[in-house]
């Protein structure tokens, strides 16, 4: 399809997914909401990781309060906009990565925040800016911050409505890493490849386990551990890294 809002590249395995509004710091309205969702959901044949990022000096500003249904029905809005789009991330079939190259506010931390990896320019901030207009975070926020930082520091954030810089959101565990603006786009790219080259079905299992252990007990999630690893053992890529390792070689993953 053709995209006014985005702009999606694909190299070497990797899928770029840009955000493109950069003369309103990549706004959320309701078509950037659409085509973010139809391009995790049809992505390119050979895709292994997908990249998020945003073009211009921000990652995304959050929701575009100039649109026209910005004022219309919020909860239509969350429920037939926003969750498609989050769970076309959530529910990719390969990595995700949030390449956070500036500011990511309101739905744009949550945006982020909701894919697998967050790496962050040293220079880029996130602000859970809702209280400012008089709103709860949503997009994922109040489930993702709090079990990221603790209730603490995630309703401190949340009432306060302050920017956290890249490094304090690594410091404390909201993100991956911050990584100085000159080394960011090597970084995002080594990443990148690493997943791109990895075992695809091992890290969807790691995020599907991951997410069951926010709700359960020990005892089920050691079913979940079992469930899991039982279906990671009849892969193509397990094999592989038994051979390889055995070999004393380097695996060559096929993500199968």
């Amino acid at each position: 399809m053709t995209y006014q809002t985005i702009a999606v590249l694909h190299q070497d395995d990797i899928t770029r997914v840009a955000l493109n509004r950069p003369e309103v710091m990549n706004a959320l309205n309701s078509r950037m909401r659409f085509e973010i969702a139809a391009a995790l959901t049809a992505l390119p044949p050979g895709t292994r990781c997908v990249v998020l990022t945003g073009t211009g000096r921000a990652f995304c500003s959050g929701q575009d309060l100039t649109d026209a249904s910005a004022g219309m029905d919020v909860e239509r809005i969350l429920r037939e906009e926003y969750e498609p789009m989050l769970k076309a991330i959530t529910s990719a079939p390969v990595p995700v990565i949030a390449a956070v190259n500036g500011v990511a506010a309101g739905a744009g931390a949550n945006l982020a925040l909701a894919t697998d990896i967050v790496i962050a320019t040293e220079s880029a901030s996130f602000v859970q800016a809702f209280s400012r207009i008089g709103l709860i975070p949503d997009a994922g926020g109040t489930f993702i911050v709090p079990r990221a930082v603790g209730t603490a520091r995630a309703k401190g954030m949340m009432f306060f409505a302050e920017p956290v810089s890249a490094r304090q959101a690594a410091d404390w565990g909201l993100i991956w890493e911050a990584v100085a603006d000159a080394e960011f786009e090597s970084r995002v790219a080594e990443r990148a490849a690493m997943l791109a080259q990895g075992p695809t079905q091992s890290y969807l299992a790691i995020r599907e386990a991951v997410l069951e252990s926010a709700s359960n007990g020990i005892e089920a999630q050691l079913a979940v551990e079992a469930r899991l690893q039982a279906r990671m053992a009849a892969t193509a890529d397990f094999a592989e890294g038994v051979g390889a390792f055995l070999q004393k070689r380097r695996p060559k993953f096929s993500g199968r």
